[in-house]
C-alpha cells in the first residue's frame, strides 16, 4: 500500500474515530462502512488529512484518520483500471459516455490517469454518488513536466467528449487544473498540502509567486 495521495478513497475510519463534535450525519455514513476521500491539508506524523461524504452534497465533513486505521486503499488510478463504468446502469449518463471514449485513448497514450469525484467513489465503493448532470473529474499523474502545448492537445481530445470533464495534473508539489496549463496566464493556481499559491511553472515550487 502506497503512502496516501489526494483523492484515494480509503476504508477503516470507523464513527469512534471522529472528534466528540462531528455531525451525527458522518458517523451514520461510516457506521455503513463508506470510505472517505484523502483531501490536500497539512497532517501529523502518522495521520493523513481526509473527508468524509454523506449523502447529501453539501454534507462534507473534514476529519483526520490514523494510518494505522487503513484497512483498504482504492487510488483513483485503479477505478481507472477497473473499468467498472463498462457495467454502471445508467451508460447514457454523459460522464460514463466520455469515460468510455476517452479510457482507450489515455490508456494508448500510456497516462497515468484516474478517476475522482462522484463517478469515481461511486465507481470504487458501490454507493450511488453521481447523478445525470455529474461532471467527469480526472486527475493525471505528472511528476515530470508537461508542456503548455501538450497540454493544449489533451484539452482538445477531452473536449471531444460528451458533457463537462475537469481534469487534474497532479505534479509533486501538487494540483494545477489542466486548462488553466493549457492557457496563456503567466501565472496559474497550484493547489498544494498548505493552500492555494499562484506559481509560473507547477514544478518548480521555488517559483512561487510571493
Amino acid at each position: 500500500m502506497h503512502c496516501p495521495r489526494p483523492h484515494d478513497l480509503l476504508w477503516g475510519l470507523r464513527p469512534e474515530h471522529l472528534p466528540q463534535e462531528a455531525p451525527v450525519w458522518a458517523r451514520a455514513a461510516l457506521g455503513g462502512h463508506v470510505p472517505v476521500v484523502v483531501r490536500r491539508a497539512p497532517a501529523e506524523p502518522g495521520w493523513v488529512a481526509v473527508g468524509v461524504r454523506g449523502a447529501a452534497r453539501e454534507q462534507r465533513y473534514a476529519a483526520w484518520m490514523r494510518l494505522t486505521d487503513i484497512s483498504r486503499l482504492v487510488s483513483p488510478q485503479a477505478v481507472a483500471r477497473a473499468g467498472r463504468w463498462r457495467r454502471h446502469a445508467q451508460p447514457n449518463w454523459p460522464a460514463l459516455r466520455a469515460l468510455s471514449q476517452l479510457a482507450p485513448r489515455l490508456d494508448a497514450q500510456g497516462l497515468a490517469w484516474g478517476v475522482t469525484g462522484s463517478l469515481g467513489f461511486e465507481l470504487a465503493s458501490g454507493i450511488a454518488a453521481a447523478h445525470p448532470d455529474s461532471d467527469l473529474d480526472l486527475s493525471l499523474r505528472a511528476p515530470h513536466p508537461l508542456s503548455r502545448a501538450w497540454a493544449g492537445a489533451l484539452c482538445h481530445l477531452l473536449d471531444g467528449a460528451p458533457g463537462c470533464i475537469d481534469l487534474q495534473l497532479e505534479t509533486p508539489h501538487g494540483a494545477v487544473a489542466l486548462r488553466e496549463w493549457a492557457g496563456e496566464a503567466p501565472r496559474v493556481l497550484l493547489k498544494t498540502q498548505n493552500g492555494p499559491l499562484l506559481v509560473s511553472d507547477p514544478w518548480q515550487l521555488e517559483q512561487v509567486a510571493a
